[in-house]
C-alpha cells in the first residue's frame, strides 16, 4: 500500500529533506584527488549526528556505513574504502539521514578533479533524467510515467538503464511503496495522489545494462567493467506539481525563482 503523507508530515520531510541535502553540498565540495570515500563517509557520518539526526543507512540490512561510495564501474552500495580517489575517477555518493521519525534520502555522481567529456555526458544525462522523472511525477499521472520519462531519454544516448535496482516510496521507513523502475511505459502502474513521496534514483551505465554484486555481498558494479552515474532526490507529490524535498534551502529559492522567471507575466 502507498501510504500518502498529510501536511505534518511533509513538513518533517522538508526539514529531513534539508538536512540531508546540506550534508550532500558538504560532501560535493570535498571530492578532489587524494581524499578517500571513507573520510567522505566520517564526514557525512559527524553531519547528520551533529544535526540531531540519524545515518540510516547504518545497520540497514547489516549495511556499515553512513553513506553507500561507489567509484567507477560501481553502480551503487559501495563500501567506503581509505583508498585515496584519483584525478579522472567519478564517485557515486547515496546517503539518508532520519529525522523526527521521517527519512530523507539522496545520491549524487561527482567528478574527481577533470574529467573525460563522455563522462561529464553520462553524469548530466543522468542528472536530466532525475528532473524527468521528477516531473513526471504528477497527480492523476501514473508510476509507469516516471520510468517511461528516465528510459526515453537515457535511450538516446545509448546507455545502459540499471534494471535490478529501482526508485522507491518514501516516510517514516526508507523503502515503502511503491517501486519506481527507471523503465516502462506511460500510463501504466500505480495511479499517483497528492502527499505520495517518492525517492526517483535513475542509474545509467556507459556500457551494458547488466550487474553484478561483489563477494562483499553489497557493491554492485557493471557486468563490463564501464562506468555509470547515479543521481536521486526525495519529492513530495503536490496538487501544484513536484516538489524535491531534498534542496538546500539555497537551492530551493534559485529553483523557485528560475520557475517564475519562465512564467509568462
Amino acid at each position: 500500500m502507498i501510504i500518502a503523507k498529510s501536511a505534518k508530515d511533509l513538513d518533517k520531510m522538508r526539514a529531513v529533506g534539508e538536512l540531508i541535502a546540506e550534508v550532500r553540498e558538504s560532501l560535493r565540495t570535498m571530492v578532489k584527488p587524494g581524499i578517500s570515500t571513507m573520510d567522505l563517509n566520517d564526514a557525512a557520518d559527524k553531519m547528520i549526528r551533529d544535526a540531531g539526526a540519524i545515518p540510516t543507512f547504518i545497520g540497514y540490512h547489516g549495511f556499515p556505513y553512513a553513506i553507500c561510495a561507489s567509484v567507477n564501474d560501481e553502480i551503487v552500495h559501495g563500501f567506503s574504502k581509505k583508498d585515496p580517489l584519483k584525478e579522472g575517477d567519478i564517485v557515486s555518493l547515496d546517503m539518508a539521514a532520519t529525522f523526527n521519525g521521517f527519512v530523507g534520502d539522496c545520491a549524487m555522481t561527482v567528478p574527481v578533479g577533470g574529467i573525460t567529456d563522455e563522462l561529464k555526458q553520462l553524469i548530466r544525462v543522468t542528472e536530466e533524467c532525475l528532473e524527468l522523472g521528477i516531473q513526471a511525477s504528477r497527480v492523476n499521472g501514473r508510476v509507469g510515467d516516471i520510468g517511461w520519462a528516465v528510459q526515453q531519454h537515457a535511450e538516446k544516448f545509448g546507455y545502459g538503464i540499471v534494471r535490478d535496482y529501482t526508485g522507491h516510496g518514501i516516510g517514516r521507513q526508507m523503502h515503502e511503496a511503491p517501486q519506481i523502475p527507471n523503465h516502462g511505459r506511460a500510463g501504466t502502474k500505480e495511479k499517483i495522489r497528492a502527499g505520495y513521496c517518492f525517492a526517483i534514483e535513475p542509474m545509467l551505465n556507459l556500457g551494458t545494462a547488466e550487474t553484478k554484486t561483489l563477494s562483499d555481498k553489497w557493491t554492485v558494479v557493471t557486468l563490463d567493467g564501464k562506468p555509470s552515474a547515479h543521481a536521486e532526490h526525495t519529492l513530495a507529490v503536490t496538487l501544484d506539481g513536484p516538489e524535491i524535498l531534498t534542496l538546500t534551502r539555497e537551492q530551493k529559492k534559485l529553483r523557485n525563482a528560475a520557475r517564475t522567471e519562465t512564467v509568462p507575466a
